[in-house]
């Protein structure tokens, strides 16, 4: 017999997870699709990454599709959402983790352009996806709705990371408005805080020394990993664990911060 507080209730869901090719959303999808949730992996450019992480699930039993979209642009995640619906018969969960620093860029000296860029990616995807999500969560009778915020959006992140952690810090407050909003119709919505995790945003854009740096400040001792944010995307998206939670942030940093 199946334990009651395990992620059985995951089996037989249906998820699309934004940025699921590669770091967090990778692990997310393999892991929630071990579960036995049918998952849409989205990716933009880099199908190889998509590909293999579908391949990964399918080889394990699992169900999982790859689609591809640019969520800088405008009206982009509400046609994903649409193409994720279609390809599951409906949407029981939604997990709005695409997101980029692309650069370290100085508030000061940030173009308009990068402005508008860093905040569509970050915050205007996100809104998009959880407008369009909405209908079908409501239609589903217990849908959620996990975001990926991050630990910039309470310390205001690192140098040239300003807008970017504004876009995290406005995720977070999406998050609790919405969670109000949709209880009434049976959708929970929450997000995920991670704190240094070793994804290629840190891999592109911050040196040796600061990653070293951060590490010696973090009181478990190391970099995180995808894998360590895992568990609270699944808690969280589990109906039966997490049924009564709706509107939080939960942080996952090692101890790094503690709000």
């Amino acid at each position: 017999m199946t334990h009651p507080w395990s992620f059985a209730d995951l089996a037989g869901r249906r998820a699309l997870v934004t940025g699921g090719s590669v770091g967090i959303g990778a692990a997310v999808a393999r892991a929630m699709a071990a579960c036995g949730t049918r998952v849409v992996v989205h990716y933009h450019r880099n199908f190889e990454a998509a590909a293999e992480v579908v391949d990964a699930i399918q080889a394990e039993g699992g169900e999982a599709w790859a689609e591809s979209a640019d969520l800088s642009r405008p009206g982009a995640a509400t046609a994903l959402v649409e193409r994720a619906a279609d390809r599951l018969g409906g949407l029981d969960i939604l997990v709005n983790n695409a997101g980029d620093m692309i650069a370290r860029v100085r508030a000061s000296e940030t173009p308009d352009d990068f402005y508008r860029t860093v905040m569509d990616l970050n915050l205007t995807s996100v809104f998009e996806a959880c407008r369009a999500a909405a209908p079908l969560l409501k239609a589903s009778g217990d849908g959620v709705i996990v975001s990926t915020s991050s630990i910039a959006a309470r310390n205001g992140g690192g140098p040239g990371s300003g807008v970017y952690a504004a876009a995290k810090a406005a995720v977070s407050s999406l998050t609790r408005s919405l969670a109000r909003e949709l209880a009434p119709d049976g959708v929970r919505v929450n997000a995920v805080a991670p704190g240094f995790i070793m994804t290629s945003i840190h891999e592109r854009l911050t040196d040796d020394t600061a990653i070293e740096t951060a590490r010696r400040s973090i009181p478990l001792g190391r970099i995180g990993a995808p894998e360590d944010c895992v568990g609270a995307y699944l808690w969280l998206a589990s109906n039966r664990l997490s049924g009564y939670v709706t509107g939080q942030v939960i942080e996952v940093n090692g101890g790094l911060l503690s709000p």
